[in-house]
Formats: structure tokens, sequence, C-alpha cells
């Protein structure tokens, strides 16, 4: 099962919340898998009638230089705050007999889960009476999929926002429990908007728990409208490249859009005193589309201004770039990485562009 670095901050992957007459405490267990810090903290309260039950996250890795086994982030926090190791679940699929077995055993009435890439099996959607429950960074049925972050910000999106919705045996398909709306800033980056829209999901989940347990949420769900679902496709490492033959709003997108992972990349040319060539990738961090029209350099030569590379981009635009990263270097600001070419041209190298699996109509 997958937890992914978006979420570490949340510490989740998947989640169920459960409930059983063999605990004394009389509040239903939660097996979570959403934002355990806040599922943790509002479970202590005493108006609150669930607890963390269990925990399921991806399986332990080799990590670190020694390539030490390790647990998940998820794994990691959960041990930290003192829960038990022998609820900790890492299956590698969700369809393993055992694991299944072992999730039935805790007699759960409802699965959470929050940015989990794979369709769940039947049999796992058949255990928990109350149905399970997705936390979707994206206004369904509006961007399901793998990126549904990454990819409204690569499309320019001036408003996105967070759905409560059941899984059912479709891509992020359910009928929706509740939504938030939020405005999208034009300099803000995937992962801090992930870490926004998760905030307020969680939000979401904590509020309509109740309605959940007693089955309110259930009839009040709303069916979602296919024909207006879009695509947001898995990010391939391959569309990381920047290709400046594309206007800079455009790859401004981008660079918001990927940031995190995998990134965006340039190659250029470095032109010495001695007019030598030298190709260099560089990943570019932060930027903002110039105010300034008319970037029409010669032989698509990279300028310095106001603090920034400024790349020519197509109909005359240009990209600042704020921020950058040389290989085998830390993140430096552009001024730093100019001044260190002592004199020397940059000029932008041409490539294809890669376009992503297409956004399209489900």
């Amino acid at each position: 099962m997958n937890s992914t670095l978006m979420l570490r901050r949340f510490c989740c992957c998947n989640a169920t919340v459960t409930s059983s007459s063999a605990v004394s405490s009389q509040k239903k267990p939660l097996v979570s898998a959403t934002v355990l810090d806040s599922l943790f903290n509002a479970s202590s309260k005493p108006d609150f009638t669930f607890e963390v039950a269990a925990i399921v996250t991806q399986p332990p890795a080799r990590r670190g230089r020694g390539k030490k086994l390790m647990p998940s982030p998820v794994a990691q926090h959960a041990l930290d705050r003192g829960f038990p190791s022998d609820l900790i679940f890492t299956p590698e699929r969700a369809g393993e007999e055992a694991f299944l077995y072992s999730l039935k055993a805790l007699q759960p009435d409802l699965c959470v889960t929050a940015a989990y890439g794979n369709i769940l099996p039947t049999k796992f959607l058949n255990i928990p009476p109350m149905g399970t429950v997705n936390i979707h960074p994206s206004l369904l049925p509006l961007y399901r999929g793998a990126a549904p972050v990454q990819r409204a910000l690569q499309d320019g999106v001036k408003e996105t926002g967070v759905s409560l919705a059941f899984t059912i045996r479709a891509l992020d398909a359910g009928p929706i429990i509740a939504r938030k709306t939020l405005e999208v800033d034009d300099h803000i980056k995937a992962p801090e908007l992930l870490d926004l829209l998760f905030s307020e999901g969680t939000k979401l989940l904590i509020h309509e728990l109740p309605s959940l347990f007693d089955g309110a949420a259930k009839e009040k769900a709303e069916p979602q409208d296919d024909s207006k679902a879009t695509l947001a496709p898995k990010i391939t490492p391959e569309e990381s490249w920047l290709c400046f033959d594309e206007e800079a709003s455009v790859l401004h997108n981008k660079v918001r859009a990927f940031a995190g992972w995998p990134g965006t990349r340039a190659k250029v040319i470095v032109i010495g005193t001695k007019n030598d060539q030298d190709i260099l990738d560089l990943k570019v961090i932060t930027t903002r589309v110039s105010s300034h029209r008319n970037h029409v350099t010669e032989e698509d030569e990279i300028t310095f201004a106001n603090g920034a590379l400024v790349f020519p981009c197509a109909r005359s635009s240009g990209l600042e770039v704020l921020e950058v990263q040389p290989p085998g270097k830390k993140v430096m600001p552009a001024a730093a990485f100019w001044n260190g070419l002592r004199g020397q041209k940059l000029k932008i190298v041409k490539m294809e562009r890669v376009l992503p699996a297409a956004m399209s109509t489900l």
C-alpha cells in the first residue's frame, strides 16, 4: 500500500474507522490512514466516540547510506507517538488474505483513505458496514486520478478544493459527502497546496464523522456527474524538462505543479570567454512570469534582470527564474548562480516538448 511524501506531515496512507463491542472504553476504534495527528487529537476529546485502532501504511524500505530497513514515515510517526506496533499493518497489496483477515477481526465500521493510488478490491470494501471514505484533493469529479493537485496547478486553475467521497470500485467516482472550495494563489507550489487541501479535508472528515457513523452521510451523499469528470494522470520524470517554445505562464505553472517531485529542469549552454561551450542540466526551483514584453534575444540568450535569470519564451514572453540548483550543489538564488558564471553567457538548449497523458473526459 502506498504512503506518499506529500502526506508525511499528516502521517497517513489508509485508514479505517472501526467499532467493536469488546472495546472497554466504549469508543469506536478507528483504523487510521488519514492525518494521524488530527485524528489522534480528535479522538482524545470527550465528545468524540472513536479511537485510532490500527494504521495501514507501506512496507518497510531500505533507506540511507547504510540501506538499513526502516519503517515508512507514517509508521515511524505512529511509533513515536506510542502507537502499538502490532496495530500497524504494512501489506504489499490491499487484497492480501492475511491482511484482510486481520482487518476484518477489528470489526471496522468505517475505512478512510487518503492519497491511495490504487483501486481497492471488493473484499476490502465489503468489510466496513459504513463504507470506505476517501479524502481527495480536488473538486470531484474534476481531476480524478493520481496527481490531482499537480495537474490542477499545471492547468493554471484559479480555484480548487477537497472532496470527501465514498469509495467504490471505480477511480475516485463515489458519491460526494462534502466539499471545500479554495482559491489558488498564482505562486503556491504543489507541496504547500497539498498540505492545505489535506488539512481542510481532515477538518471535513472530523466534522462528518457523526453522520458517517449514524448512516446519515450515505443518505445525503450526491452521485458524481461522470460526464464532467476529468483525469489527472500520474506524473513521469520525463515531463520535468521545460520546453521554451511554450509561453512563460505555462512554464511557471509547470514549475509550481512539479515542485517537490519530479521538479523541473532546463538544459542550458554555458559559453566561456574563449567561446568554449558546456551543456548544464539546471534544476528550476522558483519562477515568476515577467511583467515585461518582447523578450526576443539573439540566439535564445538568457539574461539577468531584477534578481532573476530571464528565459525567453513563446509569444515574446519571459520566464523569470528566481532560484536554481546546479548539479551537485544546493538550491541557490539566481543572483548567486549568475555571479558564479563570471562573465560567461547562457543560452537555451532547444528541447522537444514532452506531453503528459491527455487531461481527458472519462
